[in-house]
């Protein structure tokens, strides 16, 4: 069995040594342990650093493609290196890795497919009192969206099994944390949470630069996500509002023209018309949002094939 720890890096020559000192050569369960390094464009040492420092695998962007792009191309290397279980933690020692053992034990006793490390958010004295109650209410809101019990939505320690890695595809360029476990749970890809410790700060986030920003990128994440996995619903309770209010306003006009008292009334029509066509139209977009669902399903299998066709050349050329 072979172990593979990703981690994603941009402009973390200093902070990378000491992540690497933490982690972990052997772990139970397994008889390889390798590291591997995704810089994503960085301008420093970072991949000098990496090799300097033992890494057995680094993979470079010509440029800076964004954190869910460098977790995608971690994920395709450990996949063709042979990774059985992949570990995915951060380049500035934020999870503390002496719990791996614990994020890897339910994917090997066959528990989960994917373990996300829970952190003790409300006992993280930097993180302000507002940023608890984000993250939070961020991870309340992917729960509803993903159907699943995950506790620590935005935490990216986490690891999962080699097929549960192969199904997986991240189409925003943000962050990956959100996308993956939305579309896990779609996919009924068994998910499950542990506790996990986490170090002192070595530098502020570079996701969550300002909470304005942060709640409105996680916003159009969560909303781009809807409308890729769920676009029947999503258009349909979308169009349901101003379709109600239509018939609302229309059936007022109805009443008062009944009764005899619907001259200048014109204004009522043609917001009832322009309501109902909005709803309709919504309702339209809804049926073709879910004949492309289909097609990305079918896409997806057709992807999922190719990479057991290629694991399959692997292990005969092994």
């Amino acid at each position: 069995m072979k172990l593979i720890i990703q981690l994603p890096c941009l402009n973390e020559e200093e902070t990378l040594p000491d992540t690497l000192k933490d982690l972990p050569r052997q772990v139970e369960g397994f008889d390889q342990v390798e590291w591997l390094i995704i810089d994503d464009g960085s301008v420093d040492k970072t991949a000098r650093v990496a090799e300097e420092n033992g890494v057995d695998h680094v993979i470079r962007h010509q440029s800076n493609l964004g954190l869910a792009r460098a977790f995608m191309t971690g994920l395709t290397a450990c996949l063709e290196r042979g990774a059985d279980v992949i570990v995915n933690t951060d380049a500035d020692n934020q999870y503390c890795a002496q719990d791996i053992p614990q994020l890897t034990a339910p994917v090997l006793n066959g528990q989960a497919e994917i373990v996300v490390g829970a952190r003790p958010i409300s006992e993280i004295e930097h993180f302000s009192w507002m940023k608890q109650r984000l993250q939070k209410l961020g991870s309340q809101v992917v729960r509803r969206l993903s159907g699943t019990t995950v506790q620590d939505a935005p935490s990216g320690f986490r690891a999962m099994s080699r097929a549960a890695a192969m199904q997986l595809n991240v189409f925003n360029s943000y962050t990956y944390t959100l996308e993956t476990l939305i579309q896990a749970g779609h996919k009924n890809i068994t998910l499950l949470s542990v506790p996990v410790r986490t170090n002192h700060p070595t530098r502020p986030s570079r996701l969550m630069r300002s909470i304005p920003q942060y709640i409105l990128r996680s916003m159009e994440v969560m909303i781009r996500i809807s409308v890729t996995y769920r676009p029947f619903a999503f258009f349909m309770k979308l169009g349901m509002v101003p379709l109600i209010f239509g018939l609302l306003l229309g059936g007022r006009f109805l009443w008062f023209y009944v009764q005899g008292q619907g001259e200048g009334m014109i204004q009522s029509l043609i917001l009832t018309a322009l309501l109902i066509g909005s709803g309709l139209l919504m309702w339209a977009l809804a049926f073709l949002g879910d004949l492309l669902s289909v097609n990305r399903k079918l896409l997806e299998k057709i992807d999922m094939h190719l990479r057991e066709q290629a694991e399959d050349s692997r292990k005969e050329q092994a």
